[in-house]
């Protein structure tokens, strides 16, 4: 078995087809991915249907995982992209499956893809680093899921089998270790809420602002020690603020001179 390979996770949020989650399972094993996970699932991920379509790939789906959130599923990972067929409010480069998915061989890794109706939100599309769209014809672009795992599942089984090209340039890397996307996490949420406190954030508008910083810090690609060096100034920031004193009001500031 590849251990690259066997390190990319296949996520589904909120799959609602068991015909569709066992054919996924049966083209994960067809192309060597092992680790399925599935997100607040819609149907029974064990049932006839799912194991019928699955054939000689049951083990895949006897060994998923079954999370409540997305976080969860995405404990342990280092990158993770997400599958969209739509724009995003924010900006970003929607990359083909065949650029972006080689950089999910290089540590534990997730590969996202939403829900059969209405794929991946925006909030849930917020979690990943990179995002894949799958070009298909005008005339009919929508994919079935398990099309779209099959047709990325295969990507990246090529992709691991592809020579290094003589005389390319490998990119910069950040030589410390990475960090992974739950700690990652964790720092998003005390950043948030320290904005809200301080009025830089308002609850209305902290959402779209999130997803700026998430877009900067995906692309400074930062490592543990980075990130704990950001979370220790965000509590120095809120132990600082806790140290001023109150403001007086006007009418409890001043003795009564009457």
């Amino acid at each position: 078995m590849d251990e690259s390979l066997a390190r990319v996770r296949i996520i589904l949020v909120e799959p609602a087809g068991e015909l569709n989650i066992g054919s996924i399972a049966r083209v994960m094993k067809n192309m060597g991915l092992r680790q399925l996970v599935l997100v607040n699932p819609q149907c029974e991920h064990l049932g006839a249907q799912a194991r019928q379509m699955a054939v000689h790939a049951a083990d895949i789906l006897e060994t998923a995982i079954v999370v409540g959130t997305l976080p969860e599923a995405l404990t342990g990972c280092y990158r993770a992209i997400a599958t969209t067929a739509r724009e995003r409010s924010v900006a970003t480069t929607l990359e083909h499956p065949r650029d972006a998915l080689p950089w999910l061989l290089e540590t534990p890794s997730a590969l996202i893809f939403g829900p059969e109706d209405r794929g991946l939100s925006n909030a849930e599309l917020n979690y990943a680093g990179r995002f894949v769209r799958i070009p298909s014809s005008p005339a009919y672009p929508s994919l079935n899921l398990a099309e779209s795992v099959a047709i990325c599942s295969y990507e990246l089984s090529q992709a691991k089998k592809q020579p290094v090209t003589p005389g390319v340039i490998p990119p910069i890397t950040n030589p410390n270790p990475p960090v992974s996307l739950d700690i990652l996490e964790g720092y998003y949420q005390q950043l948030e809420a320290l904005l809200l406190d301080i009025g830089y954030l308002y609850p209305h508008t902290a959402a779209s602002r999130m997803e700026k910083f998430r877009r900067l810090y995906n692309r400074a690609g930062l490592s543990a020690d980075e990130v704990a060096m950001l979370r220790g100034i965000l509590s120095q920031v809120r132990w600082a603020l806790s140290q001023i004193p109150p403001i007086p009001s006007p009418t409890t500031g001043h003795p009564d001179t009457r």
